[in-house]
């Protein structure tokens, strides 16, 4: 197994750092950037010689820019297996960009919190995470480093059709805004399918855990735009975070409800779930996922107050099949991380009660 990547499997990633604006119910927010250099084909339709080309272009902005040489760069034939998956569950890489050919490269920042894909679906997919609901501050953050590579480089842009983009739903801004909400209420309620279907109605669309093509895990929904083109950045987050706050509020009336209506229900499924993750000898991703959905309900609802969210996120992250490996220092099979994963678990819990 590659020692790439083991420094930042020791940390927590920074988007999941429980800080930030309605922490205790989203996650994250994500702003990613498609942008492509001006004269050159899409990366699917490029020759090898042109694919090259671009990631000399930003093999060129790299020794150029002081902002970026405090980076990291990687080339995607040198990240091994375990390294790629790893990469995707701290969501630094889309789930495509392992089997994309030939001159692929990734750019990660020193704190982990913006990544730039080379020849991707297209040349340069610029992305930043915050923690919370912080959509604006992940587009500054991303913009920041778009606004350093147009420096180098010409993107593809259009007056009419804004910036030009592989695929034509991303063309305009080519920008996506996201944010990762916990919705074990709405779940729980069987309320979650009005929700998502209003959320659709408005524009905007619902993913699992991994984004586009992946499912729903302990609850968690990816909520993002769909349109690029005619509307501006701001209006783009704008309604980004104004669907995102009913749907906290619809939340909030489910939690209410739920303990209004089945208060010993809720209670007991909480402290089962903590229960088992005190003392289960094997856990398995999928199980782990729920049970600390409902660790995250509890102390969201004052159910469990001597949990931190800092500690429930570090541990959704952990218990990652890659992420478990390049902690522990090496590979295993599923059996074995079932096991290693609800030892970290065990671990985690009672270091909490140490302190």
């Amino acid at each position: 197994m590659s020692t790439m990547f083991e420094d930042m499997a020791k940390s927590t990633a920074a988007w999941l750092s429980g800080e930030g604006s309605e922490s205790l119910v989203v996650l994250s927010s994500r702003v990613r950037l498609a942008r492509n250099i001006a004269g050159c084909k899409f990366p699917e339709s490029a020759d090898d010689d042109t694919r090259k080309r671009i990631t000399n272009y930003f093999d060129s902005c790299l020794a150029r820019s002081k902002q970026l040489s405090a980076g990291s760069y990687y080339k995607a034939v040198d990240i091994d297996e375990v390294d790629q998956s790893f990469l995707i569950e701290r969501h630094l890489i889309s789930p495509a960009f392992p089997n994309g050919g030939s001159h692929r490269g990734l750019f990660i920042d020193a704190d982990a919190r913006v990544s730039i894909m080379v020849n991707e679906e297209d040349h340069l997919r610029i992305q930043a995470l915050s923690s919370g609901m912080a959509p604006k501050d992940s587009y500054e953050l991303a913009l920041k480093y778009e606004s350093e590579i147009s420096r180098y480089l010409e993107f593809s842009y259009d007056p009419d059709f804004g910036f030009l983009t592989a695929c034509p739903t991303n063309a305009g801004t080519g920008m996506r805004a996201s944010v990762l909400i916990h919705l074990p209420g709405l779940v729980l309620t069987r309320d979650i399918d009005k929700v998502v279907s209003y959320i659709t109605r408005s524009g905007l669309v619902v993913r699992g855990f991994y984004g586009e093509g992946s499912d729903v895990l302990g609850n968690l929904f990816q909520i993002s735009n769909q349109n690029t083109l005619g509307v501006t950045e701001d209006e783009i987050l704008g309604q980004i975070e104004h669907i995102t706050r009913e749907i906290i509020e619809k939340e909030a009336s489910a939690r209410k409800r739920l303990m209004d209506e089945a208060a010993d229900m809720i209670e007991d499924k909480i402290w089962r779930a903590y229960g088992i993750l005190k003392n289960a000898r094997v856990l398995t991703s999928d199980e782990v996922m729920n049970l600390l959905s409902a660790l995250r309900l509890g102390h969201a609802m004052k159910i469990i107050e001597f949990l931190n969210i800092a500690l429930i996120n570090e541990m959704l992250l952990l218990s990652q099949p890659a992420h478990l490996q390049k902690y522990y220092g090496q590979e295993m099979d599923s059996n074995k991380r079932d096991f290693v994963r609800a030892q970290m678990v065990r671990e985690k819990l009672r270091s909490l009660s140490e302190q």
